[in-house]
């Protein structure tokens, strides 16, 4: 069966990389004049070349993403049922080699987590857990999906890959989005920030996209763990597997994120350090190159920083997030997943997004057509 991978093993990651540094002033002229926009001009959008255009390139990522989604932002929150995991990955808090205790909500705690944040005003939840097959598995998701339907008009996910039988059962439950981030395109290092644990599988990683194109999905989330590897030729491996998904699954939606590497308990440096500019040039680029593509940015960054890229390109943001399981009603303080740069409140982060005349939306308005 074709998959991505089969497009992923025709690029060289050197070769990529050469062709973005090598990039012109005049290739990203001729990127910000056409209508239309290749890989190779996003190459161009995301190059060393493009921080002098960093003005022109945020004005028209705002007028474009005005145009298509309009002067509205998204609001959802993270609701962690578990922090156990099997895997180990050097850049998480939930990573099986660091010694802390381990939870997994019950469903009485899954409801009260829930009521916890439907008094904030959310109608979008996103579902997390560590990669615990033995206990956070298929039908502990279905139970929480069933748990969580009546409260909640959009149901996300991002846990461990499944397989394309276990996406359609739970789309049949009611999931609507499945977020999957790949961390990062280059297999070598992706092997030494994996060494342990069933995420270490680059393939069935990278295919499972096609899996939830396959089995359905109505929206599917791709992003990389901006830190791990050079960002610019990460980003554009992310293109390219946007590229091919809305060739070949086209009544799907996609999303992009874009989360830096936080500090966490346990550590680890990022390998490349992303200033803020670089990450503001990283959204205008997605932007400029794909006008459908929803971009999301979460309590990562520090508050000054998301009141300004609100305005330029982002279309849904997280407020008032917890990264623990329990952490908004049954245990605030077991172990977070990394630490938040911006702590507001849903209700403050809604008056912000007023305040610069943008309407919050509460309810994903893909859920609210389908029902």
């Amino acid at each position: 069966m074709d998959s991505f991978i089969d497009v992923f093993n025709r690029y060289n990651w050197n070769e990529v990389k050469e062709r973005i540094y090598s990039k012109t002033a005049v290739d990203v002229e001729a990127a910000l004049g056409r209508q239309s926009r290749s890989l190779d001009d996003f190459m161009a959008l995301i190059s060393p070349a493009a921080a002098a255009y960093l003005e022109p390139m945020a004005q028209l990522s705002q007028q474009l993403t005005r145009q298509r989604f309009g002067k509205t932002i998204q609001l959802y929150v993270p609701m962690y049922l578990s922090n156990e995991c099997n895997n180990i990955c050097t850049y998480c808090g939930f990573s099986l080699d660091n010694k802390v205790r381990r939870r997994t909500l019950t469903a009485t705690e899954i409801v009260q987590e829930a009521t916890a944040i439907k008094s904030m005003g959310y109608e979008h939840v996103l579902l997390v857990t560590g990669e615990a097959n033995h206990t956070v598995h298929v039908p502990y998701f279905k139970n929480a999906i069933n748990l969580l339907r009546n409260h909640f008009a959009h149901i996300s996910m991002e846990v461990q890959p499944l397989d394309e039988e276990d996406y359609r059962e739970l789309t049949r439950e009611g999931l609507h989005t499945v977020l999957v981030y790949q961390e990062t395109y280059h297999r070598e290092d992706y092997k030494k920030h994996h060494p342990k644990g069933k995420k270490s599988n680059f393939q069935y990683r990278i295919e499972t996209p096609d899996r939830l194109g396959r089995a359905g999905v109505h929206k599917i989330g791709l992003g990389i763990l901006i830190g791990l590897e050079d960002w610019r030729t990460d980003s554009f491996f992310t293109a390219l597997h946007l590229n091919y998904l809305e060739r070949t699954y086209w009544q799907t939606k996609y999303s992009i994120s874009f989360p830096r590497l936080r500090p966490f308990s346990g550590g680890l440096e990022p390998k490349v350090e992303m200033v803020d500019r670089e990450l503001v040039q990283l959204v205008c680029a997605w932007r400029i190159f794909n006008q459908e593509v929803e971009l999301s940015l979460s309590t990562r960054e520090h508050p000054r920083f998301r009141d300004h890229i609100m305005q330029l390109g982002i279309t849904s943001i997280s407020a008032g997030s917890k990264t623990n399981p329990g952490g908004y009603a049954v245990e605030p303080e077991s172990l977070e997943q990394f630490e938040i740069a911006d702590e507001r409140s849903p209700a403050e982060m809604a008056r912000v997004i007023s305040s610069i005349g943008y309407e919050p939306v509460w309810k994903d308005w893909d859920g609210a057509l389908q029902k």
